[in-house]
């Protein structure tokens, strides 16, 4: 059974910003032999990998991409030089990710907070549960 999991990196999330994909940006990936930090060893330039949460799957790797693709954009990495062919870079829509959870505490019942901050711990679930499409 693979792992899906959602990484980040200070170095990746410096340079979106700096070539205006903006900060919220993450990789997600599948790694087959249940090790994501050795799938994610110096992908798109960068070495400060950040495992933020893994489930187990039995779907492939392009199924989920292509899922996740439909409600988040995915990087090029043609486009971009530095990504050197890394598949996954997501840029994701932290506005996306608010709605998602004031409408999570809504159906629990609860009085959605003034101000909603997204910690990556957020992000990375909303991403794992756009891929598996649940």
């Amino acid at each position: 059974m693979a792992i899906l999991y959602v990484a980040s990196s200070k170095i990746l999330q410096t340079w979106a910003a700096d070539v205006g994909l903006g900060k919220a940006v993450y990789k997600v990936g599948l790694a087959a032999d249940g090790e994501p930090a050795a799938s994610l060893a110096n992908q798109a330039g960068a070495d400060d990998w950040k495992i933020l949460a893994t489930t187990e799957t039995e779907q492939s790797e392009t199924d989920l991409l292509d899922r996740l693709g439909a409600k988040q954009k995915l990087v090029d990495p043609a486009y971009y030089p530095r990504l050197r062919g890394a598949t996954g870079i997501v840029k994701v829509n932290l506005t996306a990710v608010e709605n998602a959870l004031m409408v999570a505490q809504a159906l629990e019942s609860r009085d959605p907070p003034k101000n909603i901050k997204v910690k990556p711990a957020d992000v990375a679930r909303f991403l794992i549960r756009n891929a598996l499409g649940s």
